[in-house]
C-alpha cells in the first residue's frame, strides 16, 4: 500500500506518498481502508519533532480517519463485520491507504454521515462536546468568549454553545475568520488587539467562560473573565501560558480548568455514546462542519503547509479515492 511517511523530523517536504508494508490485523484490530482523514496540529508536531513518535521510521502521521473495514483480526469481532463503515479519533497511522485500528475505537458511521464529515468532526466535535459538558457546564444565557473560533474546534464549539443558548464572543485573527465566527453563530467577533477591554465594553462585569486554545492568551483570558468566572485551558497553539498565581483564582473566586479528550473517552461505550449525540447533532442541522479544503493525501505536504500557513478556516482533510 502506500503512505505519507516521512524518515526525519523537519519541514512539510520530508513527507513522501511511497509505498510501505501492509498493515496487519492483530487481534482486537480491524483493517480499515481509508477514504479520508482529518490533519490536525499534532500531526504538524510530531512531523516537526515536538511530540513523542513511537516505533521507529519511517513514521505515519494521522489519529483521525473513516473509512471501510476490510479484514479483521483473530478472535471476536465485537460486533464488527468486514464493509462496516467506520470512523475513529485516536488511533494511530491514519495517513495511508490502509490502518490497523483497535475495534474499541472504532465507532460505527450512520448512513447519512460521510467518510468527509466523519473524518472533520470526530476529533474536533467531541472535543467541543466535553468542553460544554464536562470541563464547563453552559447555562443558557452565558456570556462566553471563545478563542481561535474560525479553527477546527472553534466553529464547532461556536456552533455548540449557540445551541445551549450561551451568547458568543469569538476571537480570530483576520476578517475572513470573524467572519466565519459570526456564520457560525457568534454574537460578537473581534480580533486580538485589545481584545480584553473590547470584552469588557460588552460585558462590563467579565465572561462568564473563556476556552482557551492559544495558551500565551491565559493571562488575558483570566483577566477578561467575571468574578466566579470559568476560564478551560484545553491548548497550547500561541505558546505555553505564563505560571498562574492561585491566589489570583483565590481572590477572584475563578476556577481554572485543564481539558484533554483523551481523559473522558474512557471507553468503547463511552466513546460510542459520544459520537451518537455528535452525529445526532449532525443529523439535526445544529452542528455543520467547515471543511476548508479537501487535499489529495499524495499531496500530505501542501496541505501541512497550509495548516502551518494558519490561514485555513476550518478542516482540512487529506482524502484518498475508495478503491476494491
Amino acid at each position: 500500500m502506500h503512505a505519507l511517511v516521512f524518515d526525519r523530523f523537519g519541514p512539510p517536504d520530508v513527507l513522501k506518498w511511497r509505498e510501505v508494508a501492509d498493515p496487519v490485523a492483530p487481534e482486537g484490530h480491524a483493517i480499515v481502508q481509508i477514504a479520508a482523514a482529518g490533519l490536525n496540529f499534532a500531526d504538524m508536531y510530531r512531523r516537526r519533532g515536538d511530540y513523542h513518535m513511537d516505533a521507529t521510521p519511517p513514521w505515519i502521521l494521522g489519529y483521525e480517519g473513516a473509512g471501510t473495514i476490510v479484514a479483521l483480526g483473530p478472535g471476536d469481532a465485537r460486533g464488527f463485520a468486514i464493509g462496516d463503515r467506520v470512523g475513529f479519533a485516536d488511533a494511530p497511522r491514519a495517513n495511508a491507504e490502509r490502518a490497523a485500528a483497535p475495534l474499541d475505537k472504532l465507532v460505527v458511521l450512520p448512513a447519512d454521515i460521510s467518510f468527509d464529515t466523519a473524518a472533520a468532526v470526530l476529533l474536533q466535535g467531541l472535543t467541543a462536546q466535553y468542553l460544554i459538558h464536562d470541563s464547563h457546564a453552559v447555562r443558557p444565557g452565558e456570556i462566553v468568549v471563545v478563542h481561535a473560533a474560525a479553527g477546527g474546534v472553534g466553529l464547532l464549539l461556536t456552533q455548540m454553545l449557540v445551541a445551549c443558548g450561551a451568547q458568543v464572543i469569538a476571537l480570530a485573527s483576520s476578517e475572513a475568520k470573524r467572519a466565519a465566527a459570526r456564520a457560525a453563530g457568534a454574537s460578537h467577533a473581534l480580533g486580538y488587539d485589545g481584545w480584553v477591554e473590547h470584552v469588557r465594553a460588552i460585558a462590563p462585569r467579565g465572561a462568564d467562560a473563556i476556552y482557551d486554545s492559544v495558551g500565551s492568551t491565559l493571562s488575558d483570558s483570566l483577566a477578561a473573565a467575571r468574578t466566579g468566572g470559568a476560564i478551560v485551558f484545553y491548548g497550547f497553539a500561541g505558546g505555553n501560558p505564563a505560571p498562574v498565581d492561585p491566589r489570583l483564582l483565590m481572590d477572584r473566586s475563578l476556577t481554572l480548568t485543564g481539558g484533554d479528550l483523551w481523559n473522558v473517552l474512557t471507553g468503547p461505550v463511552e466513546r460510542r455514546r459520544r459520537a451518537a449525540e455528535l452525529f445526532a447533532q449532525l443529523q439535526a442541522g445544529t452542528l455543520r462542519p467547515t471543511i476548508a479544503a479537501r487535499v489529495a493525501m499524495a499531496s500530505g505536504a501542501d496541505a501541512h503547509r497550509m495548516l502551518e500557513g494558519r490561514g485555513t478556516i476550518g478542516k482540512l482533510l487529506l482524502t484518498i479515492a475508495m478503491t476494491p
